[in-house]
């Protein structure tokens, strides 16, 4: 089993990689192979609507100039997707904006390809606006049929400068609990 997970924060070593770093420690402990794309500060564009995906339907997009492919298929080979977001005015960042909507789109031209698969969300903030952006996230796995652990509290880690997340210690046992919740959810599936 595998987890990949989706920095779309374009500070490589900032908070949200810390978020998602302390969420795949839980997962690596029982024994699932995780792996962590940057996506944030990395070229990809949005969806264009040519609807080439359900022409196509060999699971990829059309637009072949930026890693949105390379992207789709650890998706599709994987047993888990966790995305990662700081906030920015409220929702997610623009290139993890573009991941959902043009992998989203490409998944429904292809029968739901990440039907059934466990999706996770993980949100760094400032102050505000985190649970619109999880919830915004969670919406790309729940019409795409994907199933979402729980966690103790919203998953979301409070801080500005880099390592602060790691302060909030509700947003840390927060983000364990997910990567327990989300294995144990895996596992689950895979019976």
């Amino acid at each position: 089993m595998n987890v990949v997970a989706f920095n779309g924060s374009p500070r490589k070593d900032g908070n949200t990689r810390t978020l998602i770093r302390t969420v795949l420690a839980e997962i690596e402990q029982e024994g699932i192979q995780t792996e962590i794309v940057q996506l944030g500060g990395r070229k990809i564009r949005g969806c264009i609507a040519c609807f080439k995906c359900f022409e196509n339907r060999n699971r990829r997009c059309a637009v072949e100039k930026d890693i949105l492919n390379e992207c789709v298929a650890k998706m599709d080979a994987a047993d888990g997707i966790l995305l990662g977001s700081p906030t920015y005015f409220a929702n997610m960042s623009t290139e993890l904006k573009a991941l959902v909507d043009r992998a989203g789109l490409v998944a429904k031209a292809n029968d739901d390809m990440f039907r059934r698969k466990a999706g996770a969300a993980v949100v760094a903030v400032r102050r505000a606006g985190a649970v619109h952006t999880m919830d915004s996230i969670n919406h790309f796995f729940t019409i795409g049929q994907m199933i979402i652990p729980g966690s103790s509290y919203w998953n979301l880690g409070i801080g500005l400068e880099k390592g602060e997340v790691s302060a909030d210690q509700e947003g840390v046992r927060t983000m364990q609990t997910l990567g327990r919740n989300m294995a144990w959810l895996m596992k689950k599936l895979a019976a």
